[in-house]
């Protein structure tokens, strides 16, 4: 059964699809209103990372600093030693691809309040092709000490993200989307950072149920999946986790132990991210079968989004077919 917080038009004709990084760029104005502490940096990408509306709203609170992401992350750094909550953004690539040592050491090492935005993560990037998918960039930023990572579901939750970081004191990093994708949430969904929501309740009358963990903007897929598996006499649960630093260990406990497989999914590696950190905690304190659905070990190509998304197995036959493994 869907959450009673899923929106209402959900699988429907009037079912909306729009980038989640739109989300960002409506929660930056947002949080931007309400403290005049937040200023926001871009690195000559200000448009695509839909920063455009708060340099135009706070011109004064906007620093462009050009193809140079290592000084981006340096300068935000220097600008929360001083008080002020910098949003740095760029393609993911190339924050926190290209600047990660940056990152690291100047504001992670440091604990600085700076809020790190990715954007275009994702084979959904499409056309652009591999050296733009950021595909390994939950992985780059989840081993580093005192870092926040967060994957929104959709437009509604990406603006939640966005407005829960600034006032979060400390390193946040959000990967946002480039493509249009299924607005599964609403504007009143609950969102707090290390929370997870159960966002279908398997059918307790079915034999061997599984537990579905995703994050990100899959979660309309893994629904999708959720009822394809109700119908073939499976049980499922989902559980969209949109931190994957910190994990909602509580969660994911309670999953595990009423359910008989896992089945994790991601659009970035299978190596690393959320399959990496559920593995990781499950295998020390309730050990259960695990099936990861990701990327397989491989770079991304030029293609259409949804094209791409089948591709390289996250689409709704490869999530059935996994949790059928996992059972």
């Amino acid at each position: 059964m869907l959450a009673p917080h899923l929106d209402k038009a959900f699988d429907t004709k009037d079912m909306q699809k729009v980038p989640s990084r739109n989300g960002y760029g409506e929660g930056l104005v947002e949080a931007g209103k309400r403290d005049k502490n937040i200023v926001a940096l871009a690195a000559d990408l200000t448009e695509s990372t839909r920063t455009l509306p708060f340099a135009e709203a706070f011109p004064d609170r906007f620093i462009q600093v050009g193809i140079t992401e290592q000084n981006m992350a340096s300068v935000a750094s220097g600008m929360a030693a001083m008080g002020k909550v910098p949003f740095i953004a760029s393609y993911a690539m190339f924050s926190p691809g290209r600047n990660w040592e940056q990152i690291r050491t100047t504001i992670a090492y440091n604990e600085s309040n700076v809020k790190i935005i990715g954007a275009h993560a994702g084979v959904s990037v499409g056309p652009d092709g591999a050296t733009h998918q950021a595909i390994e960039d939950i992985a780059l930023l989840r081993v580093v000490p005192n870092m926040v990572v967060i994957a929104p579901a959709d437009v509604h939750e990406a603006r939640k993200a966005t407005l829960a970081a600034a006032k979060y004191e400390g390193p946040v990093y959000i990967r946002v989307g480039r493509s249009n994708t299924p607005v599964v949430t609403t504007a009143e969904s609950p969102f707090e950072i290390g929370k997870a929501e159960v966002m279908y309740t398997r059918d307790e009358s079915l034999p061997t149920p599984v537990g579905i963990v995703v994050t990100g903007t899959l979660l309309y897929n893994a629904l999708k999946a959720a009822q394809a598996l109700e119908a073939a006499g499976i049980g499922a649960t989902v559980l969209h986790m949109p931190t994957i630093k910190p994990l909602d260990e509580k969660a994911l406990l309670a999953l595990a132990e009423g359910h008989v497989g896992i089945v994790t999914v991601e659009e970035h590696q299978r190596a690393g991210g959320l399959g990496g950190a559920v593995s990781e905690y499950l295998s020390e304190v309730a050990p259960i079968k695990i099936v990861r659905v990701g990327v397989d070990d491989q770079f991304g190509q030029s293609g259409e989004p949804d094209e791409l998304v089948e591709h390289y197995g996250m689409g709704v036959e490869a999530i059935v077919a996994a949790a059928k493994k996992a059972v």
